[in-house]
């Protein structure tokens, strides 16, 4: 089945992802790691953009804003990528990202073009 932005759900090694780009990605990633240049691929980790709170007027609680990006990827030397495998930016991804730059301002997210 295909999103709204023609990404098509796409199995690899019993995983499913979002889009065959991702998929296409985690192969790679997949023969780098055989090879020796990567040492862990951790799938959709999850960060915390503004934390969950309870309201002080209204008394409702109100859910945290997290980002998941696709990959973190760990490297032979020990330095980590975050990426995120991008056929469209959205609105919503944009903000995330300014969030997460505000965030996190010592990590970086790498955009993989689809």
């Amino acid at each position: 089945m295909r999103s709204k932005y023609g990404a098509k759900k796409t199995q690899v090694d019993e995983i499913i992802f979002d889009s065959r780009a991702e998929a296409k990605r985690y192969r790679e990633l997949m023969l780098l790691q055989r090879a020796g240049e990567v040492t862990e691929v951790i799938l959709q980790p999850s960060y915390v953009l503004m934390p969950g709170f309870r309201h002080k007027a209204t008394g409702k609680r109100v859910q945290p804003i997290t980002y998941k990006a696709d990959f973190l990827v760990t490297y032979k030397d020990g330095h980590q990528e975050i990426e995120d495998v991008k056929g469209m930016k959205t609105d919503v991804y944009r903000i995330k990202k300014k969030l997460f730059m505000n965030m996190y301002p010592d990590l970086y997210i790498k955009e993989v073009s689809a």
